[in-house]
Order: C-alpha cells, then structure tokens, then sequence
C-alpha cells in the first residue's frame, strides 16, 4: 500500500514546558510529518531553550520549521479538517471518537470523493496545555474530539506521548510506510468540483455572522448561550465551498446594512 500525502499540522495551544516541544518535534520526525505550530508558548524563546533542542534528538528540522503564532485562527490556513483531543466530551462539541476509528473513515471518504477536495485536504491536530487541556470554545470548533482509550481511573497523557500516539494512528490512516519510502498518492478518477473552506474562512464567516446577528438583535452578546459553537458545527457539517462561503457573508453583510438603516 502506498502512502497518501495530505497536508498535516500539529498545533499546540499555550504550552508550557520547553522539553515537550522539542519531544513533540522528535514525535511528529518518525511519523514523518514536519508542520508543528505553537500558540501563545509560555516562554517567547521556547524553540532555542536547550531542553527543547535536547528532546528533539534528531529532530532539529522539525523544531527550526516550527511557526509561533499569536492565536489559533492564524494557525488555521488551509485547513479543511480540525481534530480536538480531549479525553472528555464537550456538550455542544463536535462527536468523541477514537482516533483510529474517526482517522480511517476520513481518509476513505476523501478516496471516494472528488480530486478538487483531496487536493484541498488538510488535517490539524489541536492539543491543549499541559495542566488544563483544551478550551471549551477551542474543542467547539472542531469536527472531531479525539479520545486516547486509557485505563479507567487514570487518562492523563504526557503531551508528547499524545502526539506520538495521534501521529502514529494517522501514518496508520494513511497507510504506513513502504520499505521506508513515502510516496504520493493517486486518488481515484472523479468529477472535478470545488473544495471544502478551510477553518480560518469558517471562523472568518462566524464572526461575520456574529456581527449580524447582534445588529439584528437576535444574539445578545450578553448571554450568547451556545448559539455560535452550534452554528460552528453546523459549517463544519455542511462543508461549505468558498463560493458558499461568499454567499453566506453576503447574507451578513446584508443583514447589517438593514439593520443599520432601521437604526438610522
């Protein structure tokens, strides 16, 4: 079996400890993937502190590529599929499933689907910090909550033993390795048609909406409830196009341009 090439990032939201970062680098080198970000680290310098650079232990590459970033809508670019890992459902989030069960059935739905959309894919992992984990509204905005099987009693996962085990469940999804040697994947012949929006132009079109709706005053942003993480899901559902995604803007900025004449 041959090897599928999606675009694949790990983001890790406000990590604390320099040696986590560099073994999450070393983590992500033997499955073979290179795009880690970090949001909000704790130390600004946290790529050169010498216990990252310890734990990386051969994986140095990874680390000098690794992107710090202010907050996580930056880091979303050209990701169609966000993937929480949380060991405990959210209400209102997104479905929890294992990895390997949620991993496998994604990738086959991109084999039968069209070329424009397996060309488009990519796939983020979003892992909390170390002593709190992910942020409801964080895990709300994905498509998976992914939950490591553990003993009962006791489901606390180093950070980088989680990343290992994420990473090595997706190279299993992905099909492996072959003697060693990745090679690109052929997906079958389809219909070409548009992708998927990534999750920076979803949460782009939320706040738009969000706008809106307060200037309708349908939302208010006093007691907002759980209106926008159910609007979330249902974009992260739906699998808007771009072109959907213009459309659904449009609406908004209609929206506001009447609500701004009845107010005028």
């Amino acid at each position: 079996m041959r090897a599928h090439q999606i675009a694949t990032r790990f983001i890790l939201i406000e990590p604390s400890h320099a040696g986590n970062v560099g073994a999450v680098a070393r983590a992500m080198k033997v499955m073979g993937f290179a795009d880690l970000v970090l949001v909000r680290p704790r130390w600004a310098d946290v790529l050169q502190r010498p216990e990252a650079l310890e734990r990386a232990s051969g994986a140095a590459d990874v680390l000098a590529a690794t992107r710090v970033l202010d907050s996580l809508d930056e880091a979303l670019s050209g990701i169609t599929h966000l993937c929480a890992t949380a060991m405990t459902a959210r209400d209102f989030g997104p479905p929890t499933l294992a990895p390997r069960e949620h991993l496998s059935a994604w990738v086959r739905a991109l084999e039968a689907g069209p070329p424009g959309a397996w060309a488009a894919a990519g796939i983020a992992f979003l892992f909390g910090p170390e002593r709190y984990g992910l942020s409801n509204a964080d895990v709300y905005r994905c498509h998976a909550s992914l939950r490591i099987p553990t003993a009962p009693g006791y489901g606390s996962l180093n950070l980088a033993a989680a990343v290992q085990l994420i990473a090595y469940e997706w190279r299993l999804a992905l099909g492996g390795f072959e003697a060693g040697v990745q090679e690109p994947f052929a997906p079958p012949p389809h219909h070409a048609t548009e992708a998927p929006a990534d999750a920076a132009a979803i949460a782009a079109t939320l706040a738009h909406w969000q706008e809106a709706l307060v200037a309708l005053e349908y939302l208010d942003p006093a007691a907002p409830k759980k209106l926008l993480p159910r609007l979330n899901q249902l974009l992260n559902r739906a699998q808007p196009t771009q072109a959907e995604i213009h459309i659904l803007r449009g609406v908004a900025r209609a929206a506001l341009r009447l609500a701004a004449r009845a107010k005028g």
